[in-house]
């Protein structure tokens, strides 16, 4: 072995200088933020609902008594504060961003709480993208929270990969729906978790079935649910299977998604009491 010039570029030797681990990229936390778990809620595709999971699961775990908070890491298409009826801009003091409280006591950060006309298309490149994700997480004072879910953008590419090496994520949910495409979507997230050695606590399947108000029995609107199988052969639970409820969609548009039942989802919401 040569003498080591200190350049890696130039140079093929597998030495201690090469190896990295996640804990080498995590960004630090503020001193006015004291955040226990963070859990990202991730979809290999757009249009699965990842979003209203994470408005729900913040909104159950609120009710049962968690502080709570949402970071909204979805930066070129935010609907976070949308869904909470939030629309007034975020306030800043003289160190951090503050997030905007929502019912609950749910705090948040999203771009969309920062720009003068929330109808504003976000026109970045991905590095700046990143940036701005990495900034909600040091410069945002968040003060104590039980959990901060990460509503992370769809698919896998940069910007998720910075959230999973920028931020101390402690597991991810993933969100699919009752679709033939549904191994191949789950598996991309999947995948993604185990090459960053994020733990994957389970999968959320959204549109599930609809429930006929009259006779009660469930319809496979998109075909029959395959996310058991899927979650076998990964190894891995199923959290919940939502059923499709046309008065959500009215909830989310009048900003009250916090009123919104989801008895699916208390298991999993008793697991992060720790009963």
């Amino acid at each position: 072995m040569s003498e080591c010039t200190h350049d890696c570029s130039s140079c093929k030797e597998n030495c201690s200088s090469r190896k990295t681990s996640r804990e080498d990229f995590l960004k630090p936390m503020n001193k006015y933020s004291n955040i226990k778990k963070v859990i990202g809620i991730v979809s290999g595709k757009g249009g699965v609902g990842k979003s209203l999971v994470s408005c729900m699961l913040a909104s159950q775990c609120a009710k049962a008594g968690l502080k709570v908070g949402i970071l909204d890491a979805d930066i070129t298409g935010p609907s976070i504060p949308k869904s909470f009826g939030i629309t007034s801009r975020a306030m800043q003091d003289e160190e951090c961003l503050l997030p905007t409280v929502a019912d609950g006591g749910i705090k948040m950060m999203s771009i969309n709480l920062l720009l003068e006309d929330t109808n504003s298309p976000v026109v970045w490149r991905g590095p700046v993208i990143s940036g701005v994700i990495e900034q909600f997480w040091t410069d945002v004072r968040w003060g104590e929270l039980d959990y901060l879910f990460v509503d992370m953008p769809p698919g896998t590419g940069d910007v998720a990969l910075t959230v999973f090496q920028s931020l101390p994520i402690d597991g991810i949910v993933i969100v699919s729906t009752p679709q033939d495409l549904v191994k191949m979507i789950v598996n991309k997230a999947y995948n993604m978790a185990k090459m960053m050695n994020v733990p994957v606590l389970g999968l959320v399947e959204n549109m599930s079935y609809y429930v006929c108000e009259d006779c009660g029995k469930k319809i496979n609107i998109f075909g029959e649910s395959q996310i058991d199988e899927t979650a076998k052969e990964l190894g891995v639970p199923v959290i919940a299977k939502l059923p499709i409820q046309p008065n959500i969609n009215q909830l989310v548009d009048n900003g009250r998604i916090f009123d919104a039942q989801c008895n699916e989802l208390d298991d999993f919401i008793s697991v992060l009491k720790g009963e």
